[in-house]
Order: C-alpha cells, then structure tokens, then sequence
C-alpha cells in the first residue's frame, strides 16, 4: 500500500525521499523493523488477552523435564505470527506481484488449518484437534494451487544466461523470459534439473503433461514440510528458532535470484519480479525473532498450530517460488530429522512387536528432541544446539549455489 502511495507522490509531486520506496532494500528493513514492533508490542497484549480468556496448553504426560510447568501457558499464540508477517507486507511490499499474492494467500490458507485445530483443542477440549485427514486436504489443496499457479501463470517465467562459449570474454546477457520446469538442485552439473526429465520416457508428447509430476511434487512438498514444522514444536522456542534461520536464508536465495547483477555473477536462473519476496521474506524473519521474545524458554506463549503449520507451509511455498525447493533436505535439515525420528520409531516399533511380540523403541521418544530430554539433557542447550546446526545448514545450502 504505502510503495503505491508514494510512487504517486513521487511521480506527480517530486516529493523528497519518496523514490527510496522503489528500492528492495528499503522496504525489507522498514518491513523487518515493523515486524518486530508488532510481534514485540502488540505481542504481550495478545498473550493477555488469550490468558484472560484462559486459552491455555493441555500437556500430555510425558514423563519429560518441566512438563508440568508448562500447563496453561498461553496458546494460539501463531496469530502473533501471522499479524506480524502479514501487516508489513501488506504495507511495503507490491501487492500486484504474483509471488507476494501465493505467499499471502499461503499464509492466511495454512493459518486458518492450524487455527481451527487449536479451537478444537482448546475450547472443544479435544486433545486430537483437527482429523488428520482434514489437514492433508487442506495443505494437497494449498499444494495444488501453488504448483498450478506457478506452471501456468504468465507473471511466473525464468531467465536463462546466454553465454558465447566460442568467443573467450564474451558479456553474460540473459534470454527472454520463459515458462519453465526448472529449478535449482545442488551438487551437479550447473546445479540445474528439470522436471520434464521425469515423463521424458513417455515420449516428446509426454512434455505437455510434466506440469502434473510438478504439481504432485509441490503437493508432496507443501506436506511434508509443513508436517516438519509442527513435529519440530515441541520445546521452547525450538521451531520459531529454526524457521528464523530458515527464513533468513530463503531471503537471501530470493534477493540473489531476483537480482540479475548477482545472478549473472552466480551463473543461476534470474526470475524476474521475485526479487518482492524479499519483503516478505524480511517480514517473517522479523516476526519469528519477535515472537521468540515470548516464546524463548521459559515461554510464556506457544504459538500452537495456528503457527507451526504456516511456518512450514510458508518455507514450502517460498522455496518453491524461488526454485530452490530441491535444498529443502539441507537447508530443513532440523525438520527432516524430526520426521524421520517419527517415521523410524513407529516402523521400528511396529515391526518388531510384529516379529518378535514385543516392541521396540530405536530412540527413547520421538520427535528427537524429546530422545534428548530423556537423555537428561535441559531444554534449553537441546534448543541451542539445534540452532546451531541449523546455521551450519544455512551456510551450506549458501554455499551449493558456487558448487558445480
């Protein structure tokens, strides 16, 4: 809203300082400064208002360190998130882009999954929340639009390098704007794949129909990730954390793309227009350190699902956006293993109550964060090292961009 206001300022009136709105720079520090603002300050008005209208955590006995302590803290706080996320972005960023409108419809779809679940939990006092079944067609719909949207909608092409291989020296300059199934995988030969390869087989006929493979890819996507998220919400600032740095990093990825100056310099896909989701990108980074303000240990709010599901759904979505969804394992790395953890236990288990009468456990307890809770080990450092590891993986998923 406020980048057309003063667009208008400054073309009709020359109004002084008007034209620094045009910069990406600009408008991701102002959206960075009023996330913060409005998950910091308007934050603790919300955790009074759910604590007054006793909106507090069911905790299930776990047998876990300091469980008890965390019975009635503040729930449903991911509607902090949200507000945080959505408000500067609506005020900063062009609300005509195309990658800003899937991320805000993608924020508003998995908000409103996650918070009919907590209702149910809270108020319905239903510790199951929302039926599985209901969530994986809310995040397969989600999914669907987004690899939909990106196939066919005229505002989403890529830009290829043209480089003279005859000619030594020869200027970089990039092709005209195409629809493609390109994206971006790491450690190969120019870090590139398409997902046409994938019916390539049926025959050149075949190539018209990839737009599904990429469709179901997507909704595979959207799914598992936003499922990462959620498993991954089980300690005290844990996921807000790891999303932060996430995030970050897809902001990054985002600006480099979206700027062709860098990605001539990087020899990657210029997408044009993206270079806006470095706003919002600037927006959810901020609302995730401001609510980690609430949410660090001892957290006095959890955002509940109304949060863990639109922070994955999210990282899903924009990584889609930018074409880097293929560095997700790296860069989600803290996500993957946490699914994993849960995938392993219940099949280890299964499998040898199975075979042998009785089951068998290969951690203590699933999601892994809790296997180090048994260990012994104070939630806090477990948050920290994982934040750790989860920085370690954001320098990595950089540096693959250099990495043939």
């Amino acid at each position: 809203m406020l980048y057309y206001l003063f667009e208008y300022l400054d073309s009709t009136y020359q109004l002084p300082g008007a034209g620094v709105f045009q910069y990406i720079s600009f408008r991701a520090a102002m959206a960075v400064i009023t996330s913060l603002l409005v998950s910091m300050v308007f934050g603790g008005r919300i955790i009074n208002f759910i604590r007054n209208k006793q909106i507090g955590e069911e905790v299930r006995e776990l047998g876990l360190q300091g469980e008890a302590q965390k019975k009635g803290t503040p729930t449903m706080g991911g509607l902090i998130i949200i507000a945080a996320i959505l408000l500067p972005t609506i005020l900063f960023a062009k609300l005509s882009n195309i990658y800003i409108l899937l991320m805000i419809v993608s924020t508003i779809w998995l908000g409103i999954i996650g918070f009919i679940d907590d209702y149910i939990k809270v108020f319905k006092k239903d510790k199951e929340g929302l039926a599985g079944r209901f969530k994986i067609i809310g995040q397969v719909g989600l999914g669907f639009i987004i690899g939909f949207t990106i196939y066919f909608h005229d505002g989403i092409t890529i830009k290829e390098e043209i480089r003279g291989d005859l000619i030594p020296n020869q200027e970089v300059v990039f092709g005209e704007e195409v629809k493609s199934l390109k994206t971006t995988i790491p450690f190969v030969k120019n870090n590139e794949f398409d997902y046409s390869r994938l019916v390539s087989w049926m025959g050149d006929s075949a190539a018209s129909y990839a737009w599904i493979a990429f469709v179901l890819i997507v909704i595979f996507i959207v799914t598992a990730v936003s499922n990462g998220a959620n498993m991954t919400d089980g300690l005290d600032g844990l996921a807000t954390g790891t999303s932060a740095i996430i995030g970050a990093t897809l902001g990054i990825l985002a600006y480099v793309s979206g700027n062709v100056f860098f990605a001539d310099y990087l020899n990657i896909m210029y997408l044009p227009n993206s270079g806006e989701l470095v706003i919002y990108m600037a927006s959810f980074v901020g609302a995730c350190v401001g609510f980690l303000w609430y949410n660090s240990f001892p957290a006095q709010v959890f955002m509940g699902d109304t949060g863990s599901l639109a922070l994955g759904g999210i990282i899903a979505v924009f990584a889609i956006a930018i074409r880097k969804e293929l560095l997700i394992p790296v860069l989600c790395g803290i996500f993957l293993v946490e699914n994993l953890s849960v995938m392993m236990q219940v099949s280890y288990f299964k499998y040898t109550k199975k075979k042998f009468g009785e089951g068998k456990r290969i951690f203590k307890m699933a999601p892994l964060h809790h296997h180090y809770q048994k260990l012994g080990m104070h939630e806090s450092k477990i948050v920290t090292r994982f934040w750790i590891v989860g920085v370690m993986l954001a320098i990595i998923t950089i540096v693959t961009l250099k990495l043939r």
